[in-house]
């Protein structure tokens, strides 16, 4: 098991830390991996009423994949979109405390759990369109469904940045407070949550759950995002994110 997935039980309460601040907690097969087994483990522990994910460093709670195992063809959508998955089919309510900023898929993982709590200074953005990526399906239902249509698009389709008070105010958020204060922040409504009648928490989120909003063609998805995965477009944006320059784009 990777040190840079931290994972721990206490109380009722399992904690789930993305432990790589050098790397802005970049997730890659290794991450994937750790994720899965922890999630699995929760699963297994009837005692466990609540997780909450989180990060180490002050500076971001997740970057999202790994753009290096990316541009070498190491990681597909299908592995990040099952870890999303893991945290969304959970039947225990799930906290994520932002410890910083977020980008990429980074986004969506947050948006896989329950509950966002984030601190000031913080920023969101998700830079696949300046990356030349059509962000996967799923993910998009998924934004879409927390968010709704107009906010996907400023967020996917124009890549706009987000600061913390917006991320409030678009409700990405639920609570934003000072960095100091987010672990016990986290924690006390963590604690609020496990004192709550297990059975009714879970039958009102797995119904909760069911309320989704408009599908998306899976197949025009799905021929899309080959499209883009195929392009000159993408090779293009990775290899101008590595040499710290303006892509070119062509549309091709």
């Amino acid at each position: 098991m990777t040190d840079t997935i931290v994972y721990e039980r206490s109380d009722g309460i399992a904690v789930l830390t993305l432990n790589n601040p050098a790397r802005h907690n970049a997730l890659g097969r290794e991450q994937f991996e750790a994720i899965a087994a922890s999630l699995e483990e929760t699963v297994r522990s009837p005692d466990v009423r609540v997780l909450v994910l989180t990060g180490t460093g002050e500076k971001t709670f997740c970057a999202g994949a790994s753009l290096s195992e990316l541009g070498e063809g190491a990681l597909q959508d299908a592995s990040f979109q099952a870890m999303t998955s893991g945290f969304a089919r959970l039947e225990i309510p799930t906290i994520c405390a932002l410890n910083g900023s977020v980008f990429g898929g980074g986004v969506e993982l947050a948006l896989s759990c329950d509950f966002r709590i984030g601190v000031e200074d913080s920023r969101m953005r998700v830079p696949a369109a300046a990356l030349g990526l059509c962000y996967p399906l799923e993910g998009m239902q998924r934004f879409v469904d927390v968010l709704g249509v107009q906010l996907t698009k400023r967020l996917l389709v124009a890549s706009e940045e987000f600061g913390a008070r917006e991320m409030l105010d678009i409700g990405f958020l639920d609570q934003l407070v000072m960095r100091e204060e987010l672990q016990r922040t986290a924690m006390a409504r963590a604690q609020h949550i496990a004192a709550l009648a297990p059975l009714a928490v879970r039958s009102m989120k797995q119904l909760l759950q069911r309320a989704s909003g408009v599908t998306i063609d899976a197949t025009l998805a799905g021929e899309l995002s080959q499209l883009c995965i195929k392009s000159a477009d993408l090779q293009e944006g990775l290899a101008a994110k590595r040499e710290k320059r303006n892509p070119q784009f062509q549309g091709k």
